[in-house]
């Protein structure tokens, strides 16, 4: 499984299904008798294999017996996807405002070790202050959506930050274009808020911050932002791109594309200390 698009599974759900119907396949076992063999039906454990149900920790466990699942890690790697499969937390009460694509960033996000995170145009979501977030979202929709369904969309990427200062907070490296800078969201205001607020970001131990200049060449990153998320075992590692048709994710090995483009962009990237002058500069602009 490469790329994954929404709406649609949870991608742990996805990954535990691949993983039992490797598992099944190589045993040259059919759907029939391992449906048989946990007193379902053969569309239902399709079903699990698609990821569409969740599967229970007990047909798991009864389907790495069947399989004969016996190395002890390999037994713990299924585990714990069944495990996080389950999971709850605060996002999915946000569920009926993006759908089952979307609550898999959050996700992502509390789960990653590293996030690299490229934008070229606007300021990356996890380190957005709340009226710039709510200028961006009401720019980027169509029109028809209430003040109070933005203001929960808001809430969201608000809610979202909460990993920032988490006990085991990602170490996060976002590269922007300098452009960034310069570009007014929401009105001055709010725009100059916005860079205060990445220059005290910037100085986080876990966070780096750092920017393209204007000046320089083309570079892989040209074609667009995308967020590129380290997870531990038994993960794989993930790039997110949002797109108007939704959320693709693509896992390894078609994940690599993006660890390259990411290291043309650090290539390409100012130090950290030289961006935080940049932002600093623009403020002084500002006033």
């Amino acid at each position: 499984m490469a790329i994954i698009t929404g709406p649609g599974p949870s991608l742990r759900s996805q990954w535990l299904g691949e993983k039992l119907r490797e598992l099944r396949m190589a045993k040259k076992m059919s759907l029939r008798v391992a449906g048989e063999y946990l007193q379902r039906d053969a569309s239902t454990v399709s079903r699990y294999e698609n990821g569409e149900y969740p599967l229970r920790k007990a047909d798991l466990s009864a389907l790495m017996t069947l399989y004969d699942v016996s190395d002890s890690q390999q037994r713990a790697d299924l585990e714990q996807i069944c495990e996080d499969a389950w999971q709850r937390d605060w996002w999915d009460s946000h569920r009926d405002d993006f759908g089952k694509d979307f609550v898999n960033v959050p996700w992502l996000e509390s789960r990653a070790t590293r996030i690299l995170a490229y934008q070229h145009f606007l300021v990356y979501g996890l380190f957005q202050t709340r009226e710039y977030a709510t200028s961006v979202i009401t720019e980027l929709r169509f029109g028809t959506e209430s003040a109070n369904q933005i203001a929960r969309w808001t809430d969201l990427r608000i809610d979202r930050q909460q990993i920032l200062t988490a006990k085991k907070a990602p170490l996060i490296e976002a590269i922007f274009e300098a452009s960034i800078l310069r570009r007014i969201t929401g009105s001055l205001e709010v725009s100059r808020a916005q860079l205060k607020h990445l220059l005290e970001l910037s100085e986080r131990e876990n966070l780096t911050i750092r920017f393209i200049p204007e000046e320089s060449g083309p570079h892989k990153g040209s074609e667009g932002t995308f967020t590129l998320y380290e997870l531990p075992e038994p993960y794989p590692a993930v790039a997110h791109v949002e797109t108007r048709a939704g959320g693709l994710y693509v896992e390894e090995p078609r994940a690599s594309i993006f660890e390259a483009v990411w290291q043309d962009l650090d290539r390409a990237a100012l130090p950290a200390e030289r961006s935080r002058d940049l932002i600093a500069d623009r403020l002084k602009e500002m006033e």
